[in-house]
């Protein structure tokens, strides 16, 4: 997985922190925003602390069965098939419901990767 620099900010923290304590949610709107927010969570638990600012490269890799700790949602584009975002979004929304929503978006002609539609999903259990 390639490494990334990536900052999460205190006004990111407090932002996350007190929509989690009001039962609120957490969007990421990309991949790299997943990474960023997960790297920052492991970083707290490895730490033993609670949610800091984070700055600094991530070599995060998110494949099915990983435990995400921030996220609840994600608004992201269609993916490249075999790719590691898509096995990030796979990990996130469960294979599945993943496939399916490949499936209807090549049904309906969806336009896929960068400049393609998007899609919005939860987290598997949600």
């Amino acid at each position: 997985m390639h490494a990334e620099y990536v900052e999460v900010t205190e006004e990111v923290v407090n932002t996350i922190l007190e929509t989690k304590k009001n039962g609120g949610r957490v969007i990421a709107v990309g991949t790299t925003s997943v990474r960023s927010l997960e790297s920052a969570a492991q970083d707290a638990v490895k730490k033993g602390t609670e949610l800091k600012p984070f700055f600094g490269d991530t070599d995060i890799f998110i494949y099915p069965g990983y435990e995400f700790q921030l996220i609840d949602g994600l608004l992201t584009n269609f993916h490249l098939p075999e790719s590691t975002l898509i096995m990030l979004v796979s990990a996130f929304a469960g294979y599945d419901n993943v496939m399916n929503a490949y499936k209807h978006a090549v049904e309906q002609k969806y336009r896929f990767f960068s400049y393609g539609d998007a899609m919005f999903v939860t987290r598997k259990g949600l």
